[in-house]
Order: C-alpha cells, then structure tokens, then sequence
C-alpha cells in the first residue's frame, strides 16, 4: 500500500459515529485489521461527543486517516472541553471509562495532543510482518 492520508469532518452526534466507522472501512478495505480500526475510530468518536464541546448542538469532530506500507495512524480531532483524555481504572459495574482502556489494548501506540481547546486522539497500528518462508 502506498502512503496515503484523507481526512473528513462529522456531526457531533451518536448516528455520525457509524458514519465514521464507514469512513475508516471503505478508506481501509483491504487492510489486514480493518476491523480493529473500525472498533478504534468508534471508541474515539463516542469519547468526542460524550466528553468534549463536539458533542453539543452544532458541534463537530473530524476524523483523519493516514496509511503506510505497514502502519495505519487514525486520529479524532473534537472541540476540546475540561479534563484530558486518560485510562482510568477499571470499574466492572461502571457503564463508561472503557473507551481508551480497549484503544489501548488494541493499538500499536495511541496518545494526546492538544489542549482544552480541541484536541486530536489518535492511535496507530502496525501491520504484522509476514513469516519468512524458509525451505528445507
């Protein structure tokens, strides 16, 4: 695959986080873990509308896409809001504060940028390298 990088913006609503999970498996088709990117843009998006400004009326995220030979970066940029983005610990009988928790347990790297004013959350993944075949 060669390097590539596509970016759209979304309403800050529920029904624009399956549009988003659309976005990253057309733009993906392909990939070998098109799935985990699905499920990685989709905990990103619900964090954006249920814990920063994106998720008021009129309110917005965007969601980037950029792709290498062998690495995949995905990125959501909200409108920012009190607080950063972090793990918390895990609280079974909680119904939240699970997001971040499974990005980080299925991306390569994941982090912060940005401030109260908007922020990007990303994460990455790397493609597995394929076995050697080794003939006897």
């Amino acid at each position: 695959m060669s390097a590539w990088c596509i970016s759209r913006s979304f309403l800050g609503s529920t029904v624009s986080i399956t549009e988003a999970r659309r976005f990253v498996t057309t733009f993906l088709k392909g990939w070998p873990d098109v799935e985990t990117a699905e499920l990685i843009v989709s905990e990103l998006a619900t964090n954006a509308i249920r814990h920063s400004a994106s998720g008021r009326f009129g309110g917005r995220f965007h969601v980037t896409i950029r792709a290498e030979r062998r690495r995949v970066w995905i990125g959501v940029l909200d409108e920012g809001g009190p607080g950063r983005p972090q793990i918390f610990p895990e609280y079974p009988e909680l119904e939240g504060g699970r997001g971040l928790r499974i990005v980080s347990e299925m991306a390569t790297d994941w982090g912060v940028l940005g401030d109260h004013r908007g922020r990007t959350v990303w994460a990455s993944l790397h493609e597995a390298p394929q076995p050697q075949r080794r003939d006897c």
